[in-house]
Formats: structure tokens, sequence, C-alpha cells
């Protein structure tokens, strides 16, 4: 991989100096600087004859692990009369430790294939693509999205998740590895993920999530139990054991990334699930945990885990999963609450070469939320 950052590193310099520009549909912006009338004449106008783009503006920056802005945008008189959006909300990687990220892990053309090959035979609450590219020669990607902006809540550290919208967000889970639960294609090219375990060792191994997730736990100290901090020693061996043991179990697509500032709220009260980027093979019982306790506080995860997972194992055997045992899931579920508080801890600190993710308090909640549940389910010695 460190050989895919290099080769990163020289495109985006190139490209940078060149300053090219995105005419044709099958050209892929490198950033918002390269997207021109032309190309979104032919992204978003090609259902309705005569219509063109005639200008556009960009709406403020928000950066994470993608580059996140919406386009306003103006039609000439056919494309009004056709009803065409006036803006979309899109993602891309122009900056170059975007660009390393989501190109070196794969996540960039990841959330293209869920797009392009998945989200339509979904019956899910998620954004819908009106555009989504990636390009493996620049590693640029740009994703172009219904704006969702003025329709829906996104979600954050502070949103209240009640009764009714933990069972919602469980069912969206539940329709999501039921529908890919042992299919025969899963990482073939209709189904081209990779597995989960494959991506962890990757990305584990090019960034030194070791180091920092170590350094992280500590500089955290202040929202972990103390029962749990004195076991600090023993996190990163469990964290690899989790993800060892994760490639073992049954295979289905999973999300992979389900805190829940990538959840948003519809206007009658559903739970709906956005980036997409790091889609994977894999077990379920990491999206269930991560999702429960990222979504929930610690009172609430307390008092409803157990009954929500019955709940989730209930709704999947209806859609067709084969009966899991409960004692066997909720081992499972408390194994892989390992990678997802790696999750977080790289995000306190991220490794050399990756872009700041979240802000400290939302890092710090979630932190909290996922290292009292290792503890209060005595995950760490869930191996023996």
């Amino acid at each position: 991989m460190n050989q895919v950052v290099e080769e990163i590193k020289r495109i985006y310099a190139i490209e940078q100096q060149q300053g090219g520009k995105a005419v044709e549909v099958t050209d892929v912006p490198g950033g918002y600087d390269a997207i021109t009338p032309s190309w979104l004449t032919k992204v978003l106008c090609h259902d309705a004859p005569g219509a063109e783009v005639v200008s556009f503006s960009l709406d403020e920056s928000d950066d994470g692990s993608s580059n996140r802005r919406r386009i306003f945008l103006s039609y000439n008189d056919a494309g009004k009369r056709a009803g065409l959006p006036a803006t979309v909300f899109c993602k891309a990687a122009e900056k170059l430790s975007n660009r390393i990220v989501l190109g070196a892990s794969g996540a960039a053309q990841t959330e293209a294939n869920f797009y392009n090959k998945i989200r339509p035979h979904l019956d899910i609450e998620a954004p819908v693509s009106l555009y989504a590219n990636y390009d493996p020669q620049s590693y640029a990607y740009f994703i172009m999205l219904e704006d969702l902006g003025n329709k829906v809540q996104f979600c954050d550290d502070r949103t209240e998740i009640d009764w009714e919208r933990i069972n919602s967000l469980i069912d969206l889970l539940a329709r999501l590895h039921a529908s890919y639960y042992q299919h025969p294609n899963l990482g073939s090219p209709s189904l081209p993920f990779p597995r989960w375990t494959k991506w962890w060792l990757n990305n584990v191994g090019s960034f030194d999530f070791e180091g920092f997730c170590n350094k992280a736990f500590v500089d955290a100290e202040r929202v972990i139990p103390a029962r749990l901090f004195k076991r600090r020693s023993e996190i990163w061996p469990c964290t690899m054991r989790s993800a060892e043991r994760h490639g073992e179990l049954p295979e289905t697509l999973i999300h992979c990334d389900v805190h829940l500032k990538n959840w948003y709220l519809t206007g009658d009260n559903r739970m709906g699930l956005s980036d997409w980027q790091i889609l994977s093979v894999g077990h379920w019982s990491r999206d269930y945990i991560y999702a429960t306790t990222t979504a929930l506080s610690v009172e609430n995860r307390r008092k409803w885990g157990r009954e929500l997972l019955k709940i989730y194992l209930d709704k999947v055997a209806s859609l067709g999963v084969p009966p899991i045992d409960f004692d066997d899931a909720l081992k499972n579920c408390r194994q892989q609450l390992f990678t997802a508080l790696a999750f977080w801890t790289i995000t306190l600190r991220p490794a050399t070469g990756m872009p700041d993710m979240q802000p400290e308090r939302t890092t710090f909640e979630f932190l909290n939320r996922l290292a009292t549940a290792i503890d209060d389910l005595d995950a760490v010695d869930s191996f023996k």
C-alpha cells in the first residue's frame, strides 16, 4: 500500500499543476474546481431534452474523510420546466490527505460501487445517487446525491435515540444483512467488496493504527471506565483477535462505519443510513454492536441491550436468515466492539497522513459509549 500512497501523491501533484476540467460524463472531477456547466449538463440533464445547466455555485466546504459540498444549480428554460434539482449534495477527494485515505483504502471505489451496484436493489432508507464514479488512474472519486438537507435531520452525538428510533435502526440493518446473507456472489465482480478482515489488516499496516490507537486510549482516560483503563495493555491484542475472529464467521454485506453521525431521521421518524465508503463482506455483529452502542445513551443501552438483540435476530430470521443462537450472537457482539473502538481512537489521534475526521466532542462521547460497553460486557474476557 505504501507504493499506492506514493503513486497517489505523484498523480495528485501533476493534477494540481495541470488543473484539468471535467467536460465529459466519464470525466471524474478531482475536486470542485474541476466542475463545469457542460459536465453538470451531461450528468443531470440527460433525460430532459434541451435542458442545460447554465451556471452553478458552491456551498461552504465540509471536510471529513471526504470533502463534502452542496452545488446550487441554475438551468435554462427547458431545465426549469423539467423540474431538475436546484441543489445536489456531493462528496469528493480533492485534498491530498483525503485522496490518500479514500484511494489507498479502497473506500472511494467501494462507495461508487455501492451506489451503482447495490443501492438500486435495497429496500432501505438511504440516499439515492445521481452520479457515482471512480477513476482508478487518478484515485479521484465523485458522488452526487439527491440533497436531503431540507428533508431529513442528520444525527450527531447529541441526537436522542428513543425506543422507536432504535427499532427503526435495527430494522434497516436487518434488511441490509438479510439481503446478502451468505450470498454466493460475495466478493465477485457483481458484489465487488473487500472482506472486512483483509481491509482492516491492510489499513492497520499502512497507517500504524496500533501506535496511534494506543496513544489515543491513554489520552481518553477521562471517558474510559477505570477498571477497563487498567487493562489498557490488553486492548490492542483484543482488537486484533476481534478482526481475526471476524474472518471466521458467516458473511454478508456490512456497512462497517455505522456510528450515529452516519444516520439521519426522516420526517416520519424513520432512520436512514449514509456514508457507504467501507461497505464490506463480513459478519453482521460488527454493524449491530457498533450502531446500537454509539446510537444509544449508556443508560438505554444497558436497559434495552438484550431485548434489542433478540429483536434483531427475530427480524433477520423472518427475512430468511437461518436461526442464530442468542448466546453465540452476544459473544460475537462483545468481541466485535474492539475494532469499533479503534475507529474512534484513530479518530482522536489520526495517524500520519490521515485527515482530522470528527469534532473532539463527538469523538470523546463515542469513545465513552464504546469503552463503557466493553467494560459492562466484560468483552476483554470474551476470547477466553
